[in-house]
C-alpha cells in the first residue's frame, strides 16, 4: 500500500490537554523570569524618585503594570492608622474624574477599611459580593475585581495599595498577588527615604534661613526681604542679602550669590556676608572700593568659590536720595518710582568676586526721589532654561510695576509668588523704599 493510500504516517503524542500542560510547564519558568526582570526594573524606578508625593504616584503606576490592572490607588493611613487621610487614585479617564466631580475620596470604609484592620494580602473576585463591600457613589466607574496589599514603613503600616480589574476580565492570581506584594515591600523603603529627603530638606532651608539676618529697623528707610529654595529641593543655596544703617546717615544694602549648593558654598556665604558688613563701615567708602577691599580680603584669607554681589548705598542728598552702586557679575538693580515705572540700572557690571583682583570695579550713581524703591536680586528669581534672561527680566519689571502700590512686605512676596523663573535655583530679593 503506497503512502498515499495510508494517508501521512502520524507519531504517537500526547492529547491535546496534555501538551497544553507541557507547553504551560516549560512557559511558567520564562514567564517567572519576564515577571521578576519587571519587577526589578518597577522597583528601580520607585527608588530612583525623592519627592514623596512623585514617590507615591509611581508606586500606583507600577502596580497597575505589573498586575495589568485597569485602575488603581493608594491610601495613606491617618495618624492614628484607623481612616485614610490620603488617597490618590490613578487610571481615571477625563469622562470618569468628571463624573466624580464633588465626590469625597474615601475615608476607608467597606472592603479599604476592611484592609485597613487587617493588613494583609486580600484577593476578591466580586467586590460587589463581598460581605463587607460599602457599594460604590453614584458617578463611580464600575469595577469588579480587588487586589490590596498593606504598605509598611519601620514596620507600621504606611498605607494600602490597591488595584482593580485586570485588563484581560480574569480576577488577580497568585502571581499578581506575590509581585505587588514584592514591590509594596520595596515601596516602603523608597517612601522612608523621601521622608528622609524632606527632612534633610527642610533642616537645609532652615539652616539657610538661619544664617540670613533680620533686617533691623533702617529708619527712615523702609526696607523687605524675601528669600526662597529651589523648587527642586535637595541642595543648601548660596543666597544672601544684608541691610545696615551706617554711622554718616546712609543706608547700605547687598545682594549676592555663592556659585555651588552645598555646605561650603552656605559657609562661604555667611563669611563673605559677615566680611562685608564689617567693610561697609569704613569711612564712606564707595561701594566699589568695598567691594574691591572684600574681594582682596577674600582672596588673601580663604579660599571662597566665585561669588556675585550687588552693593548699593542710599544717601541723603537735600531733599531727595542718591543710589550709589557698583555690581561684581550680578544682576543690576531695578528701580521702581513712585507712579509705578520700573527700570533696571544697566551698567558696567565689573567681574564677580574671586575671579581677578586686579581689575578695577566701576562706580554709578543714580537720584532717587522720595518713595522710590529699589529691588536687589538674585539671579534665581529670573532665569528659565526655556527662556534668553530678558524674558524674565521683563517679567519681573511687569510684575513690580503691577504690584508698585502695595506695603514693602506684600511687594517682595508677590514678586516673588510671580517669579518668572523655573525655579532650578534659589531666589532672594531685597526691596529699600526711600522715605516718602
Amino acid at each position: 500500500m503506497s503512502e498515499d493510500e495510508r494517508g501521512p504516517v502520524r507519531l504517537p503524542g500526547p492529547p491535546s490537554d496534555d501538551l497544553g500542560r507541557l507547553t504551560g510547564r516549560f512557559g511558567m519558568p520564562a514567564r517567572a523570569q519576564e515577571r521578576m526582570q519587571a519587577l526589578l526594573e518597577a522597583v528601580m524606578a520607585v527608588s530612583r524618585e525623592l519627592e514623596l508625593p512623585v514617590v507615591l504616584r509611581r508606586i500606583v503606576d507600577t502596580a497597575m503594570e505589573l498586575a495589568d490592572a485597569r485602575y488603581g490607588a493608594l491610601g495613606v493611613l491617618d495618624e492614628h492608622g484607623q481612616g485614610l487621610s490620603e488617597f490618590i487614585p490613578v487610571g481615571l479617564d477625563d469622562r470618569e474624574t468628571a463624573a466624580l466631580a464633588g465626590v469625597e475620596l474615601p475615608h476607608g470604609r467597606g472592603l479599604l477599611g476592611h484592609l485597613i484592620h487587617h493588613p494583609e494580602p486580600l484577593r476578591v473576585a466580586d467586590i460587589a459580593r463581598h460581605p463587607e463591600s460599602a457599594g460604590f457613589p453614584e458617578g463611580h466607574p464600575p469595577m469588579r475585581t480587588l487586589l490590596g496589599v498593606a504598605i509598611s514603613v519601620r514596620g507600621r503600616v504606611y498605607g494600602n495599595l490597591y488595584l482593580t480589574d485586570r485588563r484581560d476580565g480574569l480576577p488577580f492570581d497568585d502571581h499578581d498577588e506575590a509581585v505587588v506584594t514584592a514591590l509594596a515591600g520595596a515601596a516602603g523603603i523608597a517612601i522612608e527615604n523621601a521622608r528622609l529627603y524632606e527632612q534633610v530638606r527642610s533642616s537645609a532651608e532652615r539652616f539657610q534661613r538661619l544664617l540670613l539676618p533680620r533686617l533691623p529697623d533702617l529708619a527712615p528707610y523702609s526696607a523687605a526681604a524675601v528669600y526662597r529654595p529651589a523648587t527642586i529641593g535637595g541642595h543648601l543655596g548660596g543666597d544672601w542679602y544684608d541691610a545696615l544703617l551706617l554711622p554718616d546717615g546712609a543706608c547700605g544694602a547687598v545682594i549676592g550669590d555663592v556659585v555651588g549648593h552645598d555646605l561650603d558654598a552656605a559657609a562661604a556665604m555667611a563669611q563673605t556676608r559677615n566680611m562685608l558688613r564689617a567693610l561697609l563701615y569704613d569711612r564712606g567708602a564707595p561701594p566699589s572700593a568695598v567691594l574691591s577691599r572684600l574681594d582682596h580680603t577674600l582672596h588673601a584669607v580663604t579660599d571662597n568659590p566665585v561669588t556675585t554681589a550687588c552693593l548699593a548705598r542710599i544717601e541723603p542728598a537735600g531733599k531727595a536720595w542718591t543710589l550709589h552702586w557698583s555690581t561684581a557679575g550680578h544682576p543690576p538693580p531695578l528701580i521702581v518710582t513712585p507712579d509705578g515705572r520700573a527700570r533696571y540700572l544697566s551698567a558696567d557690571p565689573g567681574v564677580p568676586l574671586g575671579v581677578d583682583t586686579t581689575v578695577p570695579r566701576p562706580d554709578h550713581t543714580c537720584p532717587l526721589s522720595p518713595g522710590a524703591t529699589v529691588i536687589l536680586f538674585t539671579d534665581g528669581l529670573v532665569e528659565h532654561h526655556d527662556h534668553p534672561l530678558d524674558h524674565g527680566m521683563n517679567a519681573l519689571a511687569a510684575t513690580a510695576t503691577a504690584h508698585a502700590g502695595l506695603p514693602l512686605d506684600e511687594f517682595c512676596r508677590a514678586l516673588a509668588d510671580h517669579h518668572p523663573s523655573d525655579g532650578h535655583d534659589d531666589l532672594a530679593i531685597l526691596a529699600l523704599r526711600t522715605p516718602a
